[in-house]
């Protein structure tokens, strides 16, 4: 790998802005009915690649000169059978304010209007896990766990 650690980390969180949190538009589907999102500068290229709506399963994989050098897996779920306005806007917000320590969802706690958005996690980006929860006028309503880390 070429890429700094640091360099690795500012580029995902840019990768991540401008994919799924900024509503970018879907890439050609690599497998049958996935939804996938491309980001790419010079040598580095994201895709977010994921399966579901309400109930979701996905993963990011970042490449350096075609080579895959770092991936996270992800599973989550909504936990309500109607999903209150506004949950979407939450979630991207919350994704757009992922720390450049620790780039791997959210940061640790943001509230929008209703929404409370939990992220806990352990480890590095070279090895790590964690969990996320959005709660409703304090009910958790949706949960995703995830974990990742350098690939060689």
């Amino acid at each position: 790998m070429n890429c700094t650690e640091l360099a690795l980390k500012e580029f995902l969180i840019r990768a991540k802005i401008n994919t799924y949190a900024g509503d970018r538009a879907l890439s050609a589907f690599s497998r049958p009915n996935s939804k996938d999102l491309h980001y790419s500068e010079g040598d580095l290229l994201y895709i977010d690649s994921y399966f579901g709506s309400t109930d979701f399963i996905g993963e990011e994989v970042v490449f350096e000169n075609q080579k895959p050098i770092w991936g996270m897996n992800y599973y989550g779920k909504m936990l309500v059978d109607e999903v209150p306005p506004g949950f979407s806007k939450c979630l991207k917000s919350a994704l757009k304010a992922v720390p450049v320590e620790k780039p791997f969802r959210g940061p640790a706690l943001f509230e929008q209007d209703k929404f409370v958005y939990k992220c806990s996690w352990k480890g590095d980006i070279s090895e790590f896990n964690g969990n996320e929860a959005i709660y409703f006028d304090g009910i958790e309503i949706y949960r995703l766990s995830f974990h990742g880390g350098y690939i060689k």
